[in-house]
């Protein structure tokens, strides 16, 4: 997910390359058409073989790129620019055998350099730069002329291509620098466009859940309601029966704790609760987290260890906090449960928690799509604790960071700004 998790390759790469490979038809019957134009029409003497193998070397390339297009393997920025430079090349070569500079078309070098541009990063475009004008200075020296052209211009003329350089060299220049920029700023654009359509659809399936969990504990709290007055009743009916007030306690505690954990359920989907945080140090606040996880997971093997400036800062011991850690510590306890280790650091402005387990790690498409809804690669999971772990850490205006350690195995990273969770006095 551009979640937090990146993808290495633009989608909209194949998408150019058509397009590169539309414009090359487009630009060889063009050429084609201006070579037959100039000989036959206007009857100016060419070097029509030379021409016509460039125009047929332009046509291979183009084939070639037809047959990279139907291959499933993604197309990369370098890819993408050494077509742009074959372009650049044959356009040379086609201008050299035509008059050169002193050739209306020679204006075309702008093309490939606005293409990249607006496409590939600036490191691109500054070699593109380099190689259109490298190309034009050339043109003005070395090509063959076009008969019968600017026979009787002399200086003027020459002062008019000089004139012409000129003005590419400037056009290239304010490519550069302003159009570079605008295209980053439509990427910058398109990304928070991207991270806004992500965060509402975070929050449309955030609104769903959470009314399916308050449904379900407003349903299911009416039972239990009834099952602990039936037990009240089973221990003053029986009160001399220590065997039937044994179990009726039994099941009242039961009982109680199905209601807390109903409480915690609607205190995760959003629903205001007087218990739902206390304050703590930041220390004791993660030593009772781990201890929580002990309890639940007694077979749990926890290194816990903790720094940060003294005293502690304190904090809301918030209860939907305290169960997105226990949701990254389950996972680690399912990967290596008796190796796990919980690191804890803090300043003034930020804490740090970083999990991590000694497991297999994360295969690429897994570190992709953790963490979105319902993506689960255990037998019988459902897909939503790393999701709703991340719901909660956004709410308090983290980040969660999922990679692989570089000594095996995984790790989890949240980072959390103090002045969110933080008690001021």
């Amino acid at each position: 997910m551009m979640n937090k998790f990146q993808t290495s390759h633009d989608p909209t790469a194949a998408l150019n390359l058509r397009r590169i490979f539309i414009l090359r038809s487009i630009a060889i019957i063009c050429a084609l058409a201006a070579i037959t134009i100039a000989s036959q029409v206007l009857e100016m003497t060419l070097p029509l073989l030379p021409l016509l193998v460039i125009v047929a070397i332009h046509g291979v390339i183009n084939i070639m790129t037809l047959l990279r297009m139907r291959q499933p393997r993604p197309v990369s920025s370098w890819e993408f620019f050494v077509q742009l430079v074959l372009d650049t090349l044959i356009l040379c070569a086609l201008l050299y055998f035509s008059g050169g500079s002193t050739n209306p078309f020679v204006s075309l070098f702008l093309l490939p350099l606005v293409i990249v541009a607006s496409i590939l990063p600036q490191r691109f475009t500054w070699a593109m730069a380099v190689l259109t004008v490298g190309c034009y200075s050339l043109l003005i020296y070395f090509y063959q002329p076009l008969p019968h052209a600017h026979i009787k211009h002399g200086v003027d003329f020459d002062l008019h291509v000089t004139g012409m350089w000129f003005g590419f060299l400037l056009s290239t220049g304010l490519i550069v620098f302003f159009v570079v920029r605008m295209a980053n700023s439509l990427r910058e654009r398109d990304e928070i466009l991207t991270e806004a359509r992500e965060q509402t659809l975070r929050d449309q399936h955030l609104v769903a859940l959470g009314t399916l969990a308050t449904g379900a504990a407003h349903e299911l709290g009416t039972p239990l309601a009834t099952m602990a007055v039936l037990a009240s009743e089973l221990k003053r009916e029986h009160a001399d029966d220590a065997d039937v007030i044994e179990k009726a306690q039994m099941l009242r505690s039961q009982l109680d704790r199905c209601k807390n954990i109903l409480s915690d359920i609607t205190a995760s989907a959003g629903q205001a609760r007087p218990e739902g945080g206390k304050q703590l140090a930041i220390d004791d606040y993660l030593s009772h987290v781990v201890e929580l996880m002990r309890t639940s997971r007694p077979d749990a093997k926890i290194a816990c260890h903790l720094n940060g400036a003294k005293p502690p800062p304190q904090i809301l011991a918030d209860k939907t906090l305290s169960q997105a850690l226990l949701n990254i510590l389950n996972n680690a306890a399912d990967a290596s449960i008796d190796n796990i280790e919980i690191e804890g650091r803090w300043n003034s402005e930020q804490l740090t928690v970083t999990i991590r387990d000694k497991g297999e790690g994360l295969s690429p498409a897994v570190q992709a799509a953790a963490g979105t809804p319902f993506f689960t690669t255990k037998p019988n999971g459902q897909g939503l604790g790393l999701y709703l772990t991340r719901a909660v850490i956004d709410r308090f205006g983290g980040k969660v960071e999922l990679l692989n350690h570089e000594n095996g195995g995984a790790q989890t990273i949240i980072k959390l700004p103090l002045e969110n969770i933080e008690v001021t006095t």
